[in-house]
């Protein structure tokens, strides 16, 4: 079960890094350095990025939970 728990918990963090790099700068920041300023039409789309909000809440939920699943199962087997 903690195997599990690890292996979700690695793919959640890295799918919340990539989502987080995908969602369009507010302003001149390190987005705009990695192309973020450069407009798209996938990227003024109001849908694509409701659902691109949506889809990082629901990782980040899920990534939040695997954390407290893991901190359960350690305090539980008594690791640290």
């Amino acid at each position: 079960m903690i195997i599990a728990s690890s292996i979700v918990l690695i793919v959640t963090s890295l799918l919340m890094v990539v989502l987080v790099l995908m969602h369009k700068g507010k302003g001149g920041g390190l987005s705009d350095m990695f192309g973020g300023g450069i407009n798209s039409s996938l990227g003024g789309s109001s849908v694509v990025e409701r659902n691109l909000d949506r889809l990082t809440v629901g990782v980040g939920v899920i990534w939040f939970a695997s954390i407290v699943v893991l901190g359960l199962l350690f305090k539980h087997k008594g690791v640290g």
